[in-house]
């Protein structure tokens, strides 16, 4: 396992992180305590027809997503512990082929006592895994893939499936949701809610995919993590540095309605409801 990454690596048992309550204001607090009130105030609810889908996203002060192509390397042990703590209280985990690729993704709650901790609170032992993947390019060698503790969903257009390989392997499924040629995420959404029972579906890029799910209405907070760096950096090969969305532009721009911020030596932990107009059902074709 790569050692900076931000997904897969527990924080090494250092001094605990002491987290302040700015908003709603409160007396400080550790990471434990900070998971447990959001999991109280129960991280809201989506529609009836799909999950409550969370973004959770860490950006330098200057809007950068990653250094060196990882995020690892602008997370730090409060980030690390509060990420790792959302994906506690959540049905299911999302991420875009490419960030499971990059960030070399493998079981979702690796601690056993974040494992029993889900099972106190009504919840499986581990998370959902799900993979977005149109195309279905995904390198059987992800760790994710290999891990036979893992429930693995692949979302895709495609009608292929993974080579079975030899070897220890997750147990996979398929939502295959197309239209026009090109990936439906609100049906996908849809059959992630009626099929495996997910009522809240905790996204962790990369930021294509978050942009998809925001044009299309599907997102319902976001929780941005923004450290205390400057990156700055010039466009290489034509393709500016990472931003926690990309490709299509958001027009009209979404609004953001802040909810809580929390703060961690200068780190601050935004958590903001989307507004939006355009969450609507999937049409039954």
């Amino acid at each position: 396992m790569i050692p900076d990454a931000r997904p897969d690596t527990e924080p090494p048992a250092l001094h605990e992180p002491v987290i302040r309550r700015l908003l709603p204001a409160g007396d400080p607090v550790d990471v434990g305590a900070a998971v447990e009130e959001l999991r109280s105030r129960a991280l809201g609810r989506g529609p009836s027809w799909r999950p409550h889908v969370l973004l959770n996203m860490v950006s330098t002060a200057d809007g950068r997503a990653t250094l060196g192509g990882r995020s690892g390397a602008i997370s730090d042990r409060a980030d690390r512990e509060l990420f790792h703590g959302l994906r506690s209280t959540v049905d299911a985990v999302m991420a875009g082929a490419g960030t499971v690729r990059i960030e070399r993704y493998g079981r979702i709650t690796p601690s056993a006592e974040r494992r029993a901790t889900r099972v106190e609170h009504g919840l499986s032992e581990e998370p959902l895994a799900c993979i977005v993947s149109g195309r279905l390019d995904l390198e059987p060698d992800i760790p994710l893939l290999a891990s036979p503790d893992a429930h693995v969903v692949i979302v895709t257009s495609s009608p292929a499936s993974l080579p079975s390989g030899d070897g220890p392997r997750a147990q996979i499924e398929y939502i295959r949701a197309e239209r026009a040629g090109r990936l439906d995420l609100s049906a996908a959404l849809a059959e992630l809610r009626e099929r495996f029972a997910v009522e809240s579906l905790l996204c962790e890029g990369g930021p294509h995919l978050n942009s998809e799910l925001l044009a299309a209405g599907l997102v319902d907070e976001l929780f941005l993590s923004l450290a205390p760096r400057l990156a700055g950096g010039d466009p290489v090969d034509g393709h500016a540095p990472l931003r926690i969305l990309a490709g299509m532009e958001l027009n009209p721009a979404l609004e953001l309605e802040l909810l809580g911020v929390l703060e961690s030596e200068s780190e601050l932990f935004l958590r903001y409801g989307v507004r939006s107009a355009t969450d609507s059902a999937p049409a039954r074709v």
